[in-house]
């Protein structure tokens, strides 16, 4: 079996047998050919590798200049190539479960002010069908904390808009219910009424957000038109920092950790905990400013 035979059917099984993101699959799918390929290099065969060929690799990777976080994705990728390869009975066991992820300091996520969101946003266009579609598209993601992809894939039949709320399907096809208030409301009624028929004309398209061809935009489509978004109102963000702010506006607002936990999809509550320490920065930056003592 060739290495490209081999990382297709690795991938294919990620998407359809462990249920994983087209993102994940991918960034394992990479890692997993920068190892198959020092194998080859090292003339060592799949049936043959050890534990300390595992870590020699690793040991490698480092050196080479790979941050902590890296050579953590590249031990979950192993793990997950690991487990393949048991399957297909080319190893007996995963060697890869042997394997210690580094831990990596983790930083704070930017996030923006509740000002800052609405500079943002009133910089588009509204005038034409693409304006009146982002200003509906970054609303939800905003006020929903939604993922690109989550965005992207939103389908028409998981939108209830009398109810205000929306079905996600999130990471590992998980759903969750996430609710939208008023100004998202409004926005995307306005996108559904005006500008989307212009786009769809007429064909019945299962996405909400689609392009101006009337297919279902793309997370590369988003992150353009968010860039261009950046340029205009000078506030400096990437489309996930809406999601980080939703989360941390929420806490600020007196929200309790799980309640944002589930609205943000996270299985682990520790993945939540993060932004109150961004809360707890913000309240030390407040007393440094005017507590002198």
């Amino acid at each position: 079996m060739t290495i490209e035979s081999l990382l297709t059917q690795f991938y294919t099984d990620l998407i359809l047998v462990k249920r994983d993101s087209e993102q994940t699959a991918l960034t394992y799918k990479i890692s997993a050919n920068e190892f198959l390929t020092w194998c080859k290099e090292e003339k060592l065969r799949l049936r043959e590798i050890s534990v300390q060929n595992l870590m020699y690799y690793l040991i490698k990777r480092k050196t080479n200049g790979c941050s902590e976080i890296t050579l953590a994705k590249d031990i979950s990728a192993l793990r997950a190539l690991g487990e393949y390869l048991v399957r297909l009975g080319i190893w007996q066991e995963n060697l890869a479960l042997q394997l210690d992820r580094p831990k990596a300091n983790r930083s704070l996520p930017r996030v923006l002010s509740i000002e800052q969101v609405d500079k943002l946003l009133e910089s588009i266009d509204k005038t034409k069908p693409n304006g009146i579609r982002d200003d509906a598209l970054f609303e939800l993601i905003y006020s929903c904390g939604l993922r690109i992809s989550e965005a992207c894939d939103l389908k028409i039949i998981n939108l209830h808009m009398e109810e205000r709320i929306i079905l996600v399907h999130g990471k590992g096809d998980k759903e969750r219910i996430v609710p939208f208030g008023d100004r998202a409301a409004e926005k995307l009624q306005k996108y559904i009424n005006e500008a989307r028929p212009i786009f769809t004309k007429g064909r019945n398209i299962a996405e909400v957000f689609v392009n101006y061809k009337g297919e279902p935009i793309s997370r590369k489509g988003v992150w353009k038109r968010f860039k261009e978004l950046e340029a205009l109102s000078g506030v400096e963000a990437k489309v996930h920092t809406l999601r980080h702010s939703f989360a941390t506006h929420l806490l600020s607002g007196g929200a309790d950790l799980r309640s944002v936990q589930e609205l943000l999809g996270h299985s682990d509550l520790a993945t939540t905990q993060i932004y109150t320490h961004i809360n707890d920065d913000q309240l030390k930056n407040v007393h440094d400013k005017y507590f002198i003592r």
